[in-house]
């Protein structure tokens, strides 16, 4: 999916005029502009650093997960200020060039091998690459979406697009769980409304949380969500307060508001 994702982007991006690229997106700071810069920086980065081998400058010491949130989000914000020099053509034709590599590069890995990078939001502290590709999948689709909503363009809300993303940021839920208690066989759902979406259920077994399929009970708690808030909710882009009144829940009310707290990006 990588290579028509990258496809819909180059379309998505020639159509842009002017005023499209100073238009804010859901990225907070960030305008269209400064989203398809961090776009280009990862594939930049995945060239260099992941197929390469190539890390460049050190990064600090890293301690803790906020010491590596705080510094990846030092190097995007550097880097989207260095970009403001490139003008909205210049970002087209560096897009093209290391796009279709980039895609090269990931169609290349061995699915069941050892990923260069843990997907930590997961609470995977080692990853396999098919893992690490859905993250890195995740990562584009949702920084290509914030550009579609800033300008009104649909295109990737579509099952083939969204649904791996979704099901990609759904893996993050027993880690959201991991301090919650609750007694043996206590089942939550999750649910994204829609053609596009799907349902997650996650069962209380032997002291942990887990991802099951097709449990056959109805769970004792359940919450859906509307795909165009799913997306924003669990990339960070809206909270839990933005969404509380838009919900249908049903069952225990302190269960359902842990789900809406996974947050499956580093942030």
């Amino acid at each position: 999916m990588f290579r028509p994702l990258d496809e819909a982007l180059m379309k998505l991006l020639a159509s842009l005029n002017d005023d499209d690229w100073q238009k804010p997106t859901p990225a907070k700071h960030w305008n269209v502009k400064d989203v398809a810069a961090h776009l280009l920086d990862g594939n930049l980065r995945t060239l260099s650093i992941q197929r390469d081998g190539y890390f460049g400058e050190a990064p600090p010491p890293i301690k803790t997960y906020e010491d590596l949130v705080g510094w990846l989000n030092l190097l995007n914000a550097d880097w989207v200020k260095a970009s403001k020099r490139l003008s909205p053509n210049v970002l087209r034709i560096l897009h093209q060039a290391t796009g279709p590599l980039t895609s090269a590069y990931y169609e290349s890995l061995p699915l069941w091998d050892e990923a260069i990078f843990a997907v930590d939001w997961a609470g995977e502290s080692k990853s396999y690459n098919w893992m690490h590709l859905a993250r890195e999948y995740t990562e584009k689709w949702h920084h290509q979406q914030q550009i579609r909503e800033a300008v009104g363009k649909p295109g990737i809300m579509t099952r083939a697009f969204f649904f791996p993303m979704i099901a990609t940021y759904f893996t993050a839920l027993p880690h959201t769980f991991r301090n919650i208690a609750a007694p043996e066989g206590t089942l939550v759902t999750a649910t994204v409304s829609g053609q596009v979406g799907g349902a997650w259920h996650l069962e209380r077994q032997n002291s942990n949380w887990v991802l099951v399929d097709k449990p056959g009970r109805v769970p004792d708690t359940a919450v859906e969500i509307a795909p165009e808030l799913a997306w924003k909710l669990f990339s960070k882009n809206i909270r839990p307060g933005d969404v509380k009144d838009r919900l249908k829940v049903e069952g225990d009310k302190l269960l359902a508001a842990q789900v809406l707290q996974m947050v499956s990006v580093m942030a």
